[in-house]
């Protein structure tokens, strides 16, 4: 097989080391994961060496080249390709062709992220368009944290709206009105508790609501 490497299969193999790419292949790292990370730019292959299980200098877009390296070996594939559309698809179509059965790909745009979906990749995500999102809830302080799922569901822990405080969540008609689940409730000094239909909450509570991501910004901004 070549230079093929010897990493247990429930690695990951991280394709393209810029920003995106490296800063998840140490984490991984980190975690204790075992990491093959490939770029075709000697110098950040270079400035990597050691730092992860192994790291290649090699075209992402070669398929002769992947199968050589082991990629189809791996459950999962990230490919954090950076600008570079065409190279982004080929990679990303390379490690499904070569049976890599879960493929992450980073996608700079609306229209590049349709493509990838397109071509079968699993999972796409957009860093950027992600973080600034959330970052954007938080910097507004309607809500004190919030995450998105991949498929436009969201989490957000943020302060209850006037028409649910001092009744029951099942009287309250949150669901009805909002589209929204109370899935936990932290009142100030004490831990965090699940909601049930019963639960009462107060005005310096903090509850956490999930449901679609235009029904959870809707419930934030309703304050």
């Amino acid at each position: 097989m070549g230079r093929h490497h010897h990493i247990d299969p429930g690695g990951v193999v991280v394709i393209g080391l810029g920003r995106f790419g490296k800063s998840l292949a140490l984490e991984l790292v980190a975690e204790g994961v075992e990491v093959l990370g490939i770029d075709s730019d000697g110098g950040v292959v270079q400035g990597l060496a050691g730092r992860l299980t192994h790291v290649v200098e090699a075209d992402s877009t070669n398929e002769e080249a992947m199968r050589q390296l082991g990629v189809g070996e791996f459950r999962r594939a990230v490919v954090g390709v950076g600008n570079d559309l065409e190279a982004s698809i080929l990679s990303a179509s390379v490690a499904l062709a070569l049976g890599v059965e879960e493929v992450w790909s980073k996608a700079i745009s609306q229209a590049h992220a349709r493509i990838l979906t397109q071509i079968g990749v699993h999972h796409v995500v957009r860093p950027e368009h992600d973080m600034g999102r959330r970052v954007a809830h938080l910097v507004r302080g309607r809500m004190l944290d919030y995450i998105e799922l991949d498929d436009g569901y969201a989490f957000a822990k943020t302060r209850p709206v006037r028409c649910m405080l001092g009744v029951t969540l099942a009287d309250s008609d949150v669901r009805k009105q909002f589209g929204v689940t109370v899935v936990g409730v932290k009142r100030p000094g004490q831990e965090f508790t699940y909601a049930t239909a019963e639960t009462v909450v107060e005005s310096g509570d903090v509850v956490i609501v999930s449901g679609r991501r235009e029904s959870v910004e809707k419930f934030a901004a309703t304050q």
